[in-house]
């Protein structure tokens, strides 16, 4: 696989190739906030943990809703509800087909909610191991800017995408795409506000998502979602 310049510095501010190679999982615990929560009468994230694999679309967030003995399971297209037992309550085949209309106009279920905080996470935490993904055209518009187009078998915000990196440390500064399963006109701008240093790994710490303006510049307001990790690490304990 070709890297592009941009490509290669993003990888080795993370860590490298090797380092996300010789590890199968994330773990990490987050809070989020904001609009697109509230648009759909849910509840915000507190401290919820989550834990992921880093080469495929497999991801498991608890609680998913008030009740901490929940879980939502992504697991590629599809989308579940289990309990800490492993029982599966629910369960929904190809999630994506079921967005945005209809009562999700106006709320999500916890399987709703499961699919898109998974796919959303599971994007956002791989995104140097992202850069290696053979499925995913890359392409380097300028230095420092690359722009992905995602194929189906990737759950994600859009086929269309692009991010912005630091041309000089090579970490990420925005991400701008399209929320398709809320609205074709949802375009977001990611803005990367701060990275930490977790036990092994270097993230980003606090992410701010607000509307695009017609530039694809984030505006100021309103804050649609509010990111922030407290703890994030790849592992391979199961």
């Amino acid at each position: 696989m070709n890297l592009s310049q941009t490509a290669k510095r993003a990888i080795d501010a993370y860590g490298g190739i090797e380092l996300w190679k010789k590890h199968k999982y994330i773990e990490a615990e987050v809070s989020v906030k904001g609009l697109a929560f509230s648009f759909k009468r849910r509840t915000f994230f507190e401290h919820a943990l989550i834990k992921m694999e880093i080469a495929r679309p497999f991801s498991v967030l608890s609680p998913i809703g008030k009740d901490n003995f929940i879980l939502g399971v992504l697991d590629g297209n599809d989308v579940r509800i289990e309990n800490t037992n492993g029982k599966i309550i629910s369960e929904r085949k190809n999630a994506r087909d079921f967005f945005p209309y209809g009562r999700r106009l106006f709320y999500w279920d916890d399987l709703d909610m499961a699919y898109f905080a998974n796919y959303a996470f599971w994007n956002y935490f791989t995104l140097p191991n992202l850069l290696l993904e053979n499925r995913i055209e890359w392409i380097e518009k300028e230095n420092g800017i690359l722009s992905a187009i995602f194929p189906d078998s990737i759950p994600t915000h859009s086929t269309f995408q692009e991010f912005h990196f630091d041309i000089n440390n090579g970490l990420l500064l925005r991400h701008n795409y399209t929320v398709d399963i809320i609205s074709k006109l949802a375009k977001a701008s990611n803005v990367i506000r701060k990275h930490e240093k977790y036990d092994n790994v270097i993230c980003p710490s606090s992410r701010l998502v607000t509307p695009q303006n017609w530039k694809g510049m984030p505006l100021n307001w309103p804050t649609l979602i509010e990111i922030t990790v407290h703890e994030f690490k790849l592992t391979n304990n199961e």
